[in-house]
């Protein structure tokens, strides 16, 4: 059981794990989602970092006829802004078996600044050279971005600021680098025109990124159609005549919107070609728990780990609890078509 940061707050969720292997042990670094307990029928409340205080706080406000507007549960839109009723952290969870975790009752990573203020979402973790790069979605008033931190044992983390200004999410960054230059794939989100597809950017120090070139878009009356986002940190195949990087990402169709996965398999020296794609998904919702939750019918990951033809993939479910899956390589390889 997890338990919340503070004696106000309750936990809603535990769901989409970064995972890292660390002195020998599987690392989780789970997103933990907390709302303020149980109010009264007439208030409504949202959790906030202040930067003024350096605290979080819970603004509230009475509904009556004349707002705020409580019609979806997961915000409250008052004084001209949208407000989360939730607000994620990061939590370390340590295993010897990668199957049966021990939860630390401490926060790892909370909002601590004005691009953080409504929380920290959804990380990856890059291994490189010992030191571990975490990429992670950074929310406020001013949007969803990409931010980046970093540690090298799993208690002491350094920030580094925003790699992805917003609206940008979804970003993995590739363990090695490729011809001199670190890759990562990473998810614009355009409004009005365009679609949510997969991009790759390249940098010299993991902080400035540029060279973007788009990987991936949905692909009409598929399982992906609607938009496609990075998964978990691509790694490196060499299987059979197969050399490349494999990504796993994951896909949208439908209304009420499903989330499946799949694989792309990247080229050895330039990620931003496709030359494999999943024609099914390799992962689809079907327990119980992965098809009703808080938001059902979500297998969603950000984190796997590879041993000979087993892939472990961690992953959450409907947006409420953490999931693992043991699937083939060979399998996910013989399911790739062209892209």
């Amino acid at each position: 059981m997890v338990l919340p940061s503070r004696p106000d707050f309750e936990v809603l969720g535990v769901f989409n794990p970064a995972v890292a292997r660390h002195n020998g042990d599987v690392v989780l670094l789970l997103r933990v989602a907390e709302a303020p307990r149980k109010l009264s029928s007439g208030l409504a409340a949202a959790p906030t970092f202040n930067s003024e205080t350096g605290r979080i706080e819970i603004k509230r406000w009475q509904v009556t006829a004349a707002g705020p507007d409580i019609s979806d549960p997961r915000l409250v839109v008052a004084e001209g802004r949208t407000w989360l009723t939730s607000m994620s952290h990061f939590r370390v969870a340590r295993s010897t078996d990668g199957i049966h975790f021990e939860v630390e009752g401490l926060p790892a990573m909370v909002a601590s600044n004005v691009y953080e203020s409504f929380g920290v979402e959804d990380p990856r973790i890059t291994e490189i050279d010992g030191t571990y790069w975490i990429s992670y979605t950074a929310v406020s008033h001013f949007g969803i971005s990409t931010a980046l931190a970093s540690t090298t044992d799993f208690k002491t983390f350094t920030r580094h600021g925003i790699i992805f200004s917003p609206p940008n999410r979804n970003v993995t960054i590739f363990p090695a680098k490729i011809d001199g230059r670190y890759a990562a794939l990473h998810r614009p989100m355009p409004e009005g025109l365009g679609q949510h597809s997969i991009w790759s950017a390249s940098s010299t120090d993991l902080l400035a990124w540029g060279n973007h070139r788009l990987v991936a878009t949905p692909r009409p009356k598929s399982w992906d159609d609607e938009k496609v986002g990075g998964g978990a940190v691509p790694f490196r195949v060499q299987h059979g005549r197969e050399d490349g990087w494999l990504a796993i990402y994951h896909g949208v169709t439908g209304d009420p919107p499903t989330y499946r996965l799949g694989a792309l398999l990247l080229d050895r020296h330039d990620p931003s070609r496709v030359r494999g794609r999943s024609r099914e998904p390799i992962l689809i919702p079907e327990a119980p728990y992965e098809r009703e939750g808080f938001f059902g019918k979500v297998v969603f990951t950000c984190g796997a780990l590879v041993d000979g033809d087993r892939v472990r993939v961690y992953y959450g479910a409907a947006d409420g609890v953490t999931a693992v899956a043991d699937l083939s390589l060979a399998e996910i390889l013989s399911g790739l078509g062209q892209p």
